[in-house]
């Protein structure tokens, strides 16, 4: 099979990451936090220091907590709910947003009738900086929810202007870097996120069930999963320091054995620059077919990764479809969990798009056969 399904997973992991999990599932899957023993405490250990990897990815200079959780809707959830919104308050968001922010912004807009507004975009379909200014001089924001790369186009959103003209008004900032995290160069500071959220199984290269946050604020965020922590058990509320307040319940120590060991192997640098000539490479080839309509940013430099288009005449599904039973090439199509950004697309005649997620294991080879099969249709 030629997976080029990364957006969604990444897949193969380094075989590093198969080792570890295989040796801390046969070593030290305790209940790490809840037992002085000696496995207990290597469990404890393992899981302090993957926390250091995590904040040394974004450039923490120590004051910065890594939450971690089972998936990065988990963390949105732990983030957005905890919130101190009141009635009236202000969300922006952009049109690029996963459903793990929009369901979870739709519901609190609800609960709280607080005002979701998205951020404006030029006819390229890039963030409105000028246009963003206005909005925020109009109705001042409590809070900014953006992505910082879009799973659809793999535009790179200017996060850095985004948050420091949030910064202007005290609005909390909060990046999901699932599309990112490992990939693209995240500086805590220079960004301005209070949070960022990650997961563990994509840009990282580690498995299911290991996630969480960078927590680089000053915020109480209200309990919103609760339960055992292996602390201060008599009590019938949850720890007040970080980040054991957010994390309830028992840890997947397999899970973060295996993230703590794409964290060792991360080559940042290398697999951004391999997926960068590899997305341009699979952008030119495409646009060499007479009937593909391809929608990337017009920026190169703003586009990383992930490529979405579609053939006139068929169905994206359809396309998906025949790629995998026809040429055993496995693509992602519809609207992929992104409520918003289609309407600009224009795709629903479509039903969506065909997406590419391309990883570090992908090969010109890869794209090559891809390419071909589009031409066969």
């Amino acid at each position: 099979m030629i997976y080029l399904d990364n957006a969604a997973t990444t897949f193969p992991k380094p075989e590093p990451v198969y080792q570890k999990i295989e040796w801390a599932n046969r070593n030290i899957a305790v209940n790490a936090g809840r037992g002085s023993y000696k496995t207990a405490r290597e469990a404890s250990y393992l899981i302090e220091n993957t926390r250091k990897k995590l904040v040394e990815i974004v450039h923490g200079i120590g004051i910065e907590v890594a939450v971690l959780t089972s998936s990065a809707t988990e963390s949105m959830n732990i983030i957005l709910n905890g919130l101190d919104l009141v009635k009236g308050d202000v969300i922006y968001i952009s049109p690029f947003e996963h459903n793990a922010v929009a369901r979870t912004l739709h519901r609190i807009s609800k609960e709280k009738m607080v005002r979701v507004i998205e951020l404006p975009l030029k006819d390229n379909l890039e963030i409105d900086i000028e246009k963003t200014k206005y909005l925020f001089m109009k109705d001042k924001p409590k809070c900014i929810c953006c992505t910082h790369v879009s799973n659809v186009t793999g535009y790179i959103l200017p996060v850095e202007e985004i948050f420091e003209l949030a910064k202007d008004y005290n609005a909390i900032t909060v990046l999901d870097a699932a599309q990112s995290f490992g990939l693209v160069d995240i500086n805590v500071k220079k960004c301005k996120a209070d949070f960022i959220v990650f997961a563990g199984h994509k840009t990282i290269y580690g498995p299911f069930g290991a996630a969480g946050f960078i927590d680089n604020s000053k915020i109480e965020l209200k309990p919103y999963f609760v339960g055992g922590t292996g602390s201060e058990s008599l009590k019938l509320y949850m720890p007040e320091e970080r980040p054991e307040k957010y994390e309830a319940a028992s840890k997947n120590i397999v899970a973060i054995a295996g993230m703590h060991e794409a964290l060792v192997v991360l080559n940042r640098l290398k697999n951004f620059e391999k997926e960068n000539k590899l997305t341009e490479y699979t952008i030119e080839k495409l646009m060499s077919i007479k009937n593909v309509i391809l929608y990337v940013p017009e920026n190169s430099e703003r586009h990383i990764g992930i490529i979405s288009f579609n053939v006139k005449g068929y169905k994206s599904e359809d396309v998906g479809t025949i790629l995998d039973e026809d040429f055993d090439i496995a693509v992602r199509t519809g609207y992929h969990c992104a409520p918003f950004i289609h309407k600009y697309l224009d795709d629903e005649k479509f039903l969506g798009t065909i997406r590419v997620g391309l990883g570090q294991f992908n090969t010109k080879e890869d794209v090559d056969r891809l390419v071909d099969a589009i031409r066969d249709l």
